[in-house]
């Protein structure tokens, strides 16, 4: 089964059209749709020095491996590289709509994103924290999770954006069984590993180191894990974060659970920025993203790697290929 993937372009002022533009020079087995303004990637494409194709999108179409086609979104305002403006705040939202519904309608079977600027969103007067969120109210979903993932780690996140200051109040026992229900079931049902384990980090230094640098992990974490655990799922912790992260530990465990985004995401991204993945699990759709921002300076200069967003499409499809395979 050839499969169809929705690409949303991103913000665009910063690198995404690049990186569309760039993958549209790969061949992949499956039908790429890039969700954008035609205009915009043409003229990006003429900045960059590149040949761009696109075929119009066929929804009634059988997909064909190595196809690029365009499902058109019209900007609001005349896009610039390196200079946001507020105006196209709606666009960025359209091009996502546009993927939910068509993952919805099983028209796709993945959605990838390329990077959208949160702030400028924010300015036009609309409440966005991310793709993540979005995506979840936009789908209904109850609880969903972020990991990103690069060869060799997975790293999930018990809190997303949030400031510091809040992340111990939302670290509830109901959410953390909630989070490890959901990743447990995902790294099953996307990524086909029968019996996964999990190492959890605690939220304090040394994992609180007994209850003199916090109680978190005793009053919250420990009792999570334990009712988890006699309902099956294989976890250890929780661990503290200096020393989970080290080679014989990974050994052992199929993804790891972080407190917060900046306890994680660091040493994921060290480990590989620009080949990890940003994937969204819980939702009924099956969703990845890149691992960087807009990049609004590298916009239109050449300097952009799609590295990520390579490594976005496969992992998009290889998770439709889990999916697909389980539905039959």
């Amino acid at each position: 089964m050839i499969p169809r993937i929705a690409i949303t372009a991103g913000e665009p002022a910063g690198i995404g059209p690049d990186l569309c533009i760039a993958v549209a020079q790969e061949h992949f087995e499956a039908e790429l749709v890039i969700i954008a303004d035609p205009q915009l990637l043409q003229q990006r494409a003429a900045l960059l020095q590149q040949r761009l194709t696109l075929s119009p999108y066929r929804p009634a179409s059988a997909p064909r491996a190595g196809q690029i086609s365009i499902a058109p979104v019209q900007l609001r305002a005349a896009a610039e590289a390196g200079k946001l403006n507020s105006e196209n705040a709606t666009y960025v939202l359209d091009t996502l709509d546009c993927a939910i519904r068509g993952c919805n309608d099983r028209s796709f079977q993945a959605m990838v994103t390329a990077p959208v600027h949160k702030g400028i969103i924010n300015d036009a007067g609309i409440a966005f924290t991310g793709h993540t969120e979005y995506l979840a109210e936009q789908t209904g979903a109850a609880t969903v999770v972020m990991m990103l993932a690069t060869p060799g780690l997975r790293v999930a996140l018990a809190t997303t954006h949030l400031p510091l200051a809040e992340v111990p109040a939302a670290i509830t026992r109901d959410r953390l069984e909630a989070v490890l229900r959901c990743l447990h079931a995902e790294l099953i049902d996307k990524f086909s590993i029968a019996d996964p384990r999990i190492l959890v980090a605690g939220l304090n230094p040394h994992a609180g180191e007994g209850g003199h640098l916090g109680r978190e992990e005793i009053d919250v974490i420990e009792p999570a894990l334990a009712g988890l655990r006699e309902q099956g799922l294989r976890l250890s912790g929780p661990l503290p974060a200096d020393t989970l992260f080290t080679p014989p530990c990974l050994a052992r465990a199929d993804a790891v659970l972080a407190m917060y985004h900046d306890q994680g995401l660091p040493v994921l991204k060290h480990m590989g920025f620009g080949r990890s993945v940003n994937i969204t699990l819980g939702l009924p759709i099956v969703r990845t993203s890149v691992d960087h921002g807009t990049a609004l300076e590298k916009a239109a200069t050449g300097k952009a790697d799609a590295g990520s967003l390579v490594e976005a499409i496969r992992a998009a499809m290889g998770m439709a290929a889990c999916s697909t395979a389980l539905a039959v």
